[in-house]
């Protein structure tokens, strides 16, 4: 039961046992036509509006108006996984940020990269981050490393965050698929709304995870500078 349970995250049981379905991480460009980028409509008001909204955060928290075209890569990344989480509540369509492969790959970079920049070009600066301000000398060299192993864990939290919250709905929304076989016809339409108020809740999960990672992954770059 718990094999063909947790099969569903498998890449090689979706597409003739192919791990081509990987490619599912760039479906969300074909859904976007070429016509989309050139004439204004309602979808094109609404992704500007949103980018805007998303710029005018990110940008409040990196404090420094040298950083601002720094945002777009924050909102490069909102999107790219907004698209893989919301995608993968349709059927049939591989969810990749379900696997921390995928999630690591994302989070691990980001963090090497702040965490290179700052010691290079801010090392003073990562120094005095490392010990708040007003701690006891007896307790330093224990700030010290505590502040240094929660550095460390940065990008593992940050993935196993998003894998375990888009796990644990596609867990439920299969265990509960799985149940009405053997259900009265009064249970099945209890059994159908509740999928209904499940799948807004997944939907808005994707899009708060979406927006958790990106403002942790700037609160940390904003850190470094």
């Amino acid at each position: 039961m718990m094999t063909n349970l947790f099969s569903i995250f498998d890449p090689s049981t979706n597409l003739m046992n192919l791990p081509m379905n990987w490619i599912s991480t760039m479906l969300g460009l074909l859904f976007i036509p070429y016509s989309f980028w050139l004439i204004p409509n309602r979808h094109t008001i609404m992704w500007n509006f949103i980018s805007k909204k998303l710029h005018n955060e990110f940008k409040t928290l990196l404090k420094n108006k040298y950083f601002n075209g720094s945002t777009f890569i924050f909102i490069s990344l909102f999107f790219f996984i907004f698209f893989n989480n919301f995608l993968g509540l349709f059927p049939y369509i591989f969810t990749s940020t379900s696997h921390l492969t995928m999630s690591l790959s994302l989070s691990l970079p980001l963090w090497l990269s702040f965490m290179l920049y700052g010691w290079i070009n801010n090392t003073s600066h990562m120094f005095i981050h490392m010990i708040p301000q007003g701690t006891p000398y007896i307790l330093m060299p224990f700030m010290v490393l505590i502040e240094t192993i929660s550095n460390i864990i940065r990008p593992g939290t940050l993935a196993v965050r998003l894998t375990a919250n888009m796990i644990a709905g596609h867990l439920l929304m299969t265990l509960l698929s799985s149940t009405g076989s053997n259900m009265s016809f009064y249970m099945i339409i209890i059994l159908i709304i509740i999928r209904i108020m499940l799948m807004i809740l997944e939907s808005a999960v994707a899009i708060i995870q979406s927006y958790v990672i990106t403002i942790l992954s700037t609160l940390y770059y904003s850190e470094v500078n």
